[in-house]
């Protein structure tokens, strides 16, 4: 299991290494849309009842059409005109707001024993992957790749030192209803990481922490990390809360050894459109 996970995860490090070195963005904005295509369809599975199952596809595969008629429609033109104010100024703010408020008491209160179901859920499912396409591809667009992969790298940090923290030190269970092997030490393990990354990556020119620390000061750009991790963890146990209700261990099976891409992106569906708002990009 161990060696297919390392593998899995070295493929996609390839993938993912070869776009971001590409000398154009097409590359790495298919593998945006990708993955947000196959994020939508796991969540929609997860979130659906089981006779409404039969939409999951269609929904994730009309959403990866907009989001792939974006792309190629910005691809020439840039995000920054009019067709691009519904997602940056009105879908933006609304999907940070609901995951620092929805979906957070969604997992504070715990209620993992029932399958999701309902409207919001299903409608969120399209959007945050949608939301989190767009933000990426404008920080793509207007920062570079150094900014986005300086943005990858807080999560992957944070999500690094979550678990050896939590092996190391983790007693007390974060939210053990949704998820038992979440604990204190290792969300506070997180959000140090978090916190230091975003500070030496602040004297980075062109990264997300120097940007950050140019809008926001020193102290803001360490505190904003740590709230960012925060985000991360309720991103994470936000999926764990739809997998328990549904019932299964992972989202899908598309990656060996890792589950699904939901499982993989949990973290950066919240951070996006927060990391969008707390940076210059959005006021473009």
């Amino acid at each position: 299991m161990l060696k297919q996970r390392v593998i899995t995860a070295l493929i996609l490090l390839v993938i993912l290494g070869a776009a971001m070195l590409a000398p154009v963005r097409w590359p790495l904005l298919a593998i945006f849309v990708l993955m947000s295509t196959l994020a939508c369809w796991e969540w929609e599975r997860l979130s659906l009842s089981e006779d409404q199952q039969r939409w999951a596809w269609p929904l994730a595969l009309l959403n990866g059409a907009l989001m792939l008629w974006l792309s190629v429609y910005w691809y020439d033109t840039g995000p920054q005109e009019q067709a691009a104010d519904l997602v940056y100024r009105a879908l933006v703010p609304l999907m940070a707001a609901w995951w620092i408020v929805g979906a957070t008491g969604l997992v504070l209160q715990g209620q993992a024993t029932q399958r999701a179901q309902g409207v919001l859920l299903s409608v969120m499912g399209v959007l945050a992957p949608l939301v989190a396409w767009a933000s990426l591809s404008l920080f793509l667009y207007t920062q570079g790749i150094v900014y986005v992969l300086s943005l990858l790298v807080l999560i992957w940090a944070a999500d690094i030192a979550a678990y050896f923290a939590g092996r190391a030190f983790g007693k007390a269970k974060l939210a053990p209803r949704v998820s038992p092997g979440k604990t204190w030490a290792g969300a506070v393990g997180g959000m140090a990481a978090a916190a230091v990354w975003m500070v030496v990556s602040a004297n980075w020119a062109g990264s997300f922490g120097a940007d950050v620390q140019q809008r926001w000061g020193w102290v803001a750009t360490a505190v904003l990390g740590i709230a960012l991790a925060a985000l991360s963890i309720v991103g994470d146990l936000f999926e764990s809360l739809l997998k328990r209700r549904a019932a299964v261990k992972d989202s899908s099976q598309l990656l060996p050894g890792h589950g699904g891409v939901y499982d993989r992106i949990d973290a950066l569906l919240p951070i996006a459109p927060v990391a969008l708002l707390l940076s210059g990009a959005w006021l473009f």
